[in-house]
């Protein structure tokens, strides 16, 4: 049986896009940035729940992350890359063979596209330190080497990101990021 009763007045509710109004879409985008601080809240608990994958590797990929993310930091990088550092692998905690895109696509609305370009392709880039022990080619980087981010990746990859798995190596906590995410993420940039 179809509803047909009309639309309801109070701001924020409507049961059809196509039937909704300038002053819901009000209600709708104020409560959003109301709501906005949750998804740092949200980023950081994905970091945390990296510390349950460990896949072979010497360490967890939360140690991972923070590995990865404080080197970015001691190296000079910026806030955005330091960031994207820490995030880089959060995808991880839903599928390990999409977890470049799905990070990525995490991070889009709260970097620039060079950082976004990094994180997205860091997988082709790693692919030199490993690929052909699953006989892969270790030179998928190369059909990026004309983009204007390859530098940025090349660095990401080869001094943070593949060094990143040293149970001795000093390593920040989570709370050491925690203002940056909650920094970073306070207003998206729309995509």
């Amino acid at each position: 049986m179809t509803n047909t009763a009309a639309p309801t007045s109070h701001p924020g509710t409507f049961t059809r896009m196509d039937e909704s109004t300038a002053e819901q879409w009000a209600v709708i985008g104020d409560e959003t940035m109301k709501n906005q601080p949750r998804v740092a809240e949200v980023m950081l608990d994905l970091v945390r729940q990296l510390e349950s994958v460990t896949d072979g590797f010497a360490v967890n990929q939360l140690t991972h992350a923070l590995q990865t993310a404080t080197m970015a930091e001691q190296a000079g990088a910026d806030e955005e890359m330091v960031f994207a550092s820490l995030m880089h692998d959060a995808g991880k905690v839903v599928s390990v063979f999409n977890h470049p895109a799905i990070s990525a696509e995490m991070i889009k609305p709260y970097v620039r596209d060079d950082v976004y370009r990094v994180i997205l392709n860091h997988q082709d880039f790693q692919g030199r330190h490993y690929y052909q022990y699953f006989g892969k080619s270790q030179r998928l980087r190369d059909q990026y080497r004309d983009e204007p981010w390859f530098a940025l990746c090349e660095q990401f990859t080869d001094e943070w990101d593949q060094q990143a798995f040293d149970p001795d190596r000093e390593t920040y906590d989570l709370e050491h990021f925690a203002p940056l995410v909650r920094k970073l993420t306070a207003v998206p940039r729309f995509v």
